[in-house]
């Protein structure tokens, strides 16, 4: 999850920079004729979906582990390996979005902020310029494939328990990433003219468009 629900909590001073900063631009870009929309989500719609999620992910990582070795197996890891490696990947997984972000984003890594929220302890990347759709959603599935599909695949391939459960845990942290993906694929825009930028505190996309 990049952000978490303002109305829950108190805004950091980063975030209340970020916001001001957002104010501006959204100012600027009204100016230049844009409209805005936010398509932000609910952190705690997502953490349901993402509960609803980790069903069917566990289904078919370990449905294929048995298609292909005939067997199904939990074990060959230690906890607390797991759980060093597990938070490591939380971390990658925020630094992935801001990779593929500043590739596209204006001023690059410039634009691009990490942070974590003090409530939960969870690191969170944000990008603070305006993007292509195809270049934003580019940056926010890719934790998810990275991380998460093609650590499940391989692992159950490969007939490694640890991989596969990395990968179905680390796909399944990316629910808030696949409800915001659907959310920007669900909006229908007309206009010449559509950017998408992350919201400042909520997780989340604002469009401008003209």
């Amino acid at each position: 999850m990049k952000k978490e629900d303002r109305k829950q909590r108190n805004l950091t001073e980063a975030e209340k920079r970020r916001s001001e900063q957002f104010e501006k631009t959204t100012q600027e870009m009204e100016q230049q004729g844009y409209t805005r929309h936010d398509l932000t989500i609910a952190m705690g719609k997502a953490m349901g979906f993402a509960v609803v999620l980790l069903i069917p992910l566990i289904i078919i990582g370990y449905g294929l582990f048995y298609l292909i070795h005939r067997r199904v197996e939990f074990s060959g890891f230690n906890i607390w390996i797991f759980v060093i490696v597990f938070i490591a990947l939380v971390v990658i997984h925020e630094l992935i979005h801001g990779v593929c972000w500043s590739i596209f984003a204006p001023n690059h890594f410039k634009d691009i902020e990490f942070g974590i929220m003090k409530s939960s302890f969870t690191p969170y990347c944000t990008c603070t310029a305006p993007l292509k759709k195809g270049h934003y959603l580019f940056g926010t599935v890719m934790p998810f494939l990275v991380l998460g599909i093609i650590p499940m695949i391989v692992g159950a391939v490969i007939g490694n328990p640890f991989v596969l459960l990395i990968g179905i845990l680390m796909a399944d942290s990316a629910a808030g990433d696949i409800m915001i993906i659907l959310r920007v694929l669900g909006y229908r825009s007309r206009a010449k003219e559509v950017v998408y930028m992350d919201h400042p505190t909520e997780a989340g996309s604002v469009v401008f468009e003209r």
